[in-house]
């Protein structure tokens, strides 16, 4: 007999993996995904509990964007047994506090490596289909630029090359360089962003700090998209650029929104192997 797992909160991702991870025997039951109502003491049969992505908005409540019911982080905690493994995206310290304060184990699955990797994907996809959308020119032959060269920015990178873009890539390393100039595209220095800002038509950051800064702002096209992939506190000074009247977006979760049954796919992948590796 396969785990009892609980899957808690989330958007259309955690449905799917709720619906995936029974098709594979696992018994499992959702909690804040719809206006079902379960009595929370059930949780203490809880041999795994999945949180959403990000678990949480404000260090309280759990995120249920489909459901109206308003569950604490608490108050599920303090239903687990100390045998439940816990686990949840975008951990935040104080819930990480709450953890360890019930001396329950858990783990970050957004750290993991193949689901960021493969996270990448919808990611970039997402991305382009919002530039598709509110650019009044083709991505082919626009002058783009991807801001930090990790997985995304990688993938990010190479979909907008191979879409006819002309792109430029900003990062730190030497090594990120050779390999930006390997793959055809343009590298610059991250620090020299204010010197070349106004070439471009579309910004795409995917670095998790602010390196948009008013520098940079003040120098970018009235006419350019800027598309934030970061998550919080994103790349991008948002009070500046509403002064300036940039048009930036920021696009948090884009996997959940663009193509939420392949993440739901990715994140169950990746849950498995979470449970294999730790004989739940």
């Amino acid at each position: 007999m396969k785990s009892t797992i609980y899957v808690v909160g989330g958007d259309m991702r955690q449905v799917t993996v709720a619906e995936l991870l029974k098709e594979e025997g696992f018994a499992v039951t959702t909690v804040g995904l719809s206006e079902d109502r379960i009595d929370l003491r059930e949780l203490k049969k809880a041999e795994a509990v999945i949180f959403p992505i990000p678990v949480s908005y404000d260090n309280v409540y759990i995120n249920t964007p489909l459901s109206k019911r308003r569950i604490t982080i608490s108050e599920v905690l303090d239903e687990l047994s100390r045998d439940c493994i816990v686990l949840g995206a975008c951990i935040s310290e104080e819930t990480e506090r709450q953890l360890q304060e019930r001396k329950l184990r858990y783990i970050d699955y957004y750290k993991r490596e193949e689901l960021i990797v493969k996270n990448a994907i919808p990611t970039a996809e997402g991305a382009i289909e919002i530039a598709l959308s509110e650019m009044p020119i083709t991505l082919f032959k626009s002058r783009v630029l991807v801001m930090g060269y990790g997985r995304v920015g990688k993938v990010m990178a190479d979909r907008l090359r191979a879409m006819g873009a002309i792109v430029t890539v900003s990062a730190r390393k030497c090594a990120d360089f050779a390999w930006i100039e390997e793959n055809r595209m343009k590298p610059i220095h991250t620090g020299d962003l204010a010197f070349v800002a106004d070439k471009f038509d579309l910004i795409v950051n995917t670095i998790p700090a602010v390196v948009l800064t008013e520098d940079v702002l003040g120098k970018v096209r009235s006419d350019a998209l800027i598309i934030d992939l970061a998550s919080k506190p994103g790349g991008v000074d948002f009070g500046t650029a509403k002064k300036l009247g940039k048009n930036v977006i920021w696009a948090l979760s884009l996997p959940g929104k663009s193509a939420p049954i392949t993440s739901g796919k990715i994140i169950k992948e990746t849950i498995v192997n979470i449970l294999a590796e730790t004989g739940v």
